[in-house]
């Protein structure tokens, strides 16, 4: 470059022209000097460039290197002035525009110190990209956290990919880069081109991306949002909630395999699409919940949104981000409420997205021992660092707020809270004192479930913890990990290995069924038959029960109504719910078509109907996690495969009993003690024949007799279907 023809000298002018100055604006945009007002551009586009002032001719500006740096020189002026800047591209239309370096930051100091604190909830109304007017001006204002890089540029479909358009400053020592670009609007594509202090170019998304371009593109895209929530009477409602005492039955949903197009490619449903099927289907069978496996957009289908790319932007698959809004919107109106799988545990390995977002380790450890999960090739969040811990919080609150979803499932849990989890001696290290446990992972799930519960009040925080960790869903100030409610992994595991066993080998293991009881009401907790156990060779829950179809059919039936009746909220995935043969596949549609079948349709109905009752009597959810809310009958029979407990409300007044024959036999005169006397309504019978079974009952009902038995002042002799469930409402 040609220095002399500079009005004055530029100090770092080398480090602007080579892209690796840190504050631009330094430089750029308009400075007062002892000798007038001088303006500079970098523009490499242009032939010719103008300053335009109001009430003033226009004012060339002198070209100073042919690599598009040009400067004018307002001799004897005293104070910066508004202008613009009339532009003449090499071959182009001449156009007007604000200057970008002419504006100051759009972040205060109370962000940049509230961010450092990792306490900024509505981080995501700051960082990122944001319509914004700005000193009278509209534009965007590009915001990303990069510290210890040599400079940043902000590339898009509006300035050619081209990072010497526009580069970023740094505000101080934040780490944070911002720059406003006037005159561009929502929906345009950027990245971030970050040039390492090891010279290194890289070009990265944003991580606080409202919007991201349909994969396998990786573009961020501007988002604005328009859409207003008309879910105002649930929002209400929910503030007053008490989640513990209530009837919670979810639906859990893979949106692109729940329902395809089939004419169209075997396209998966779009969200303004999907949403009158879901709603509909959902309020025929009488589920409370929705909850959708991940729905923040990631790069590989195939991780069933499991390993997020871009936490703040829904993916594009089925939309933008206002039809997931309109699909939650429509699911609230209609009574439904809507919880997302969230993953604050790992994220993946691709170039464009979090990894090595600075060039090195930033929202992860660079050491792999803590850094790297072995078994699912993903990086691990460092919850030491407050701008990570700070970037989790306020996305877990985006979802919450900005979307109204009701609830957030964290995933992989126990991932987060053990140093250990899935390694050897040698590969992990250990924390500050000498223990396995994650000290800064702990706190910030506390921390995460204190702010969430205190600005949300009705939310469902729930934990897939499948470890003896105590106090997962009690509060924090107990010593808990303020969860609402955790998975019940246990009882999982053991009532799927004790429904694959013949019935004829059933009596050896009847403690699977009477184990759970050791443990049941140190949490709150949700019983799940979730996607996880129809994957990966596991077999469909259909295929997974021993004996012919009829006896796979009726174990099933037997199986659902058993958890319905058991102390806990329900979750089924998908598919689950009228026995799909076949195991899912995400990258087809269910097989609706086995409705035709009259098992299929019978055992659809039989959880619409248990649904339908659960929902209306509080002895089956009032007293989830009180011991006075179960009492066993019998559980010692193993011989016949039978066990009968009661569950009660909390104020005693509502009662109903559950009646399991887990073998193939009927047993008739099988007497059982009961609580009270009088007639006992027959409401559940999985053996009737509207659900494909043999019609073995009790004729509606049984009067008890005044026979002590089993501990109870009254008896009766009942008739058991076989591999069925039976429910009896107590008389008052």
């Amino acid at each position: 470059m040609d220095h002399s023809k500079l009005a004055f000298p530029i100090e770092g002018l080398d480090d602007l022209i080579s892209l690796r100055h840190s504050n631009p604006h330094q430089i750029l945009g308009v400075h007062l000097t002892p000798r007038g007002v001088v303006t500079r551009v970098l523009r490499p586009d242009l032939s010719g460039l103008f300053l335009l002032r109001s009430g003033f001719s226009p004012q060339p500006f002198i070209q100073i290197d042919p690599i598009g740096f040009f400067e004018v020189l307002i001799a004897d002026e005293t104070e910066i002035f508004s202008y613009e800047l009339e532009l003449h591209p090499i071959g182009g239309k001449i156009s007007r525009i604000h200057d970008p370096y002419s504006f100051l930051p759009t972040l205060g100091e109370l962000d940049l110190h509230l961010f450092s604190q990792g306490r900024h909830h509505r981080l995501y109304d700051k960082l990122g990209s944001h319509v914004l007017e700005w000193r009278g001006v509209s534009g965007i204002t590009f915001t990303v956290w990069a510290p210890n890089v040599a400079s940043i540029s902000v590339v898009g479909d509006f300035n050619g990919w081209d990072g010497r358009f526009h580069m970023m400053r740094c505000l101080g020592t934040s780490g944070i880069w911002e720059l406003f670009i006037p005159g561009i609007k929502s929906g345009v594509f950027y990245k971030y081109e970050i040039r390492t202090l090891d010279s290194e170019l890289i070009h990265k998304s944003d991580p606080y991306a409202q919007e991201m371009e349909m994969p396998p593109g990786t573009a961020s895209v501007v988002h604005h949002s328009t859409y207003k929530f008309e879910d105002h009477q649930w929002m209400e409602a929910r503030k007053s909630q008490n989640i513990l005492r209530r009837p919670i039955s979810i639906y859990e949903v893979h949106l692109g395999s729940w329902r395809r197009v089939p004419e169209e490619g075997n396209r998966p449903l779009r969200y303004r699409e999907v949403a009158p099927l879901l709603v509909d289907y959902v309020l025929d069978l009488g589920f409370t919940h929705v909850e959708f496996l991940p729905l923040m957009e990631h790069p590989f289908g195939g991780s069933w949104g499991y390993q997020v790319s871009s936490y703040y932007a829904p993916t594009s698959r089925y939309g933008a981000p206002d039809d997931f809004r309109f699909l939650i919107d429509y699911l609230h109106q209609k009574g439904i409420g809507v919880i997302l799988d969230w993953v604050p545990a790992h994220f993946p390995k691709d170039l464009f997205a979090l990894g090595r977002f600075n060039g090195t380790a930033l929202y992860e450890h660079l050491d792999a021992r803590q850094g790297e999960h072995p078994d699912w090739g993903t990086f691990i969040f460092n919850y030491g660092r407050n701008e990570v811990k700070n970037f989790l919080l306020a996305n877990a609150l985006f979802w919450l707020s900005e979307y109204h979803v009701d609830g957030l499932r964290l995933d992989a849990v126990a991932s987060m809270l053990y140093l250990d989890y899935s390694r050897k001696e040698g590969e992990w290290v250990a924390n500050q004192q000498g223990g396995r446990e994650n000290l800064e992972a702990i706190d910030f799930l506390k921390e995460l479930n204190e702010v969430a519960h205190a600005e949300h009040p009705g939310i469902l925080m729930m934990a897939e913890e499948s470890t003896s960790w105590p106090g997962v869903s009690r509060p924090t100030y107990t010593g808990g990990l303020g969860f609402g409610y955790k998975w019940n992994m246990g009882w999982m595991h053991d009532t799927l290995v004790y429904f694959g066993k013949d019935p004829i080998y059933r009596r050896y293991h009847q403690n699977l069924l009477t184990f759970g009881f050791l443990y049941a009401w140190t949490e709150n907790f949700i019983l799940p038959f979730s996607h996880d156990e129809v994957v990966h060779g596991k077999g469909s829950l259909l295929t997974k029960m021993p004996g012919d179809r009829w006896q796979k059919f009726a174990n099933l039936r037997t199986l659902f109504a058993y958890m319905w009746s058991y102390p806990g909220k329900k979750l089924t995935f998908m598919g689950c719910e009228f026995g799909q043969w076949n195991e899912w596949n995400h990258r087809q549609s269910l097989d609706w078509h086995v409705l035709w079948g009259e098992e299929h349709s019978g055992l659809q109905r039989l959880i619409r109907d248990m649904n339908r009752i659960y929902k209306g009597e509080p002895a089956l959810w009032d007293a989830d996690g009180e011991p006075s809310g179960f009492q066993w009958i019998d559980f010692n029979d193993v011989d016949a495969n039978v066990i009968a407990f009661i569950r009660t409300a909390s104020n005693q007044e509502r009662q109903l009993i559950s009646i399991c024959n887990f073998s193939p036999t009927v047993r008739q005169n099988y007497r059982l003690g009961l609580p009270r006397r009088g007639w006992y309504s027959e409401i559940l019978n999985t053996d009737a024949a509207c659900y494909g079974g043999s019609n073995v009952g009790n004729r509606g009902g049984i009067w008890a007799e005044e026979i002590p038995w089993q501990g109870q002042p009254f008896s009766a002799n009942f008739h058991l279907p076989p591999l069925a469930v039976m429910w009896f409402e107590v008389p008052k």
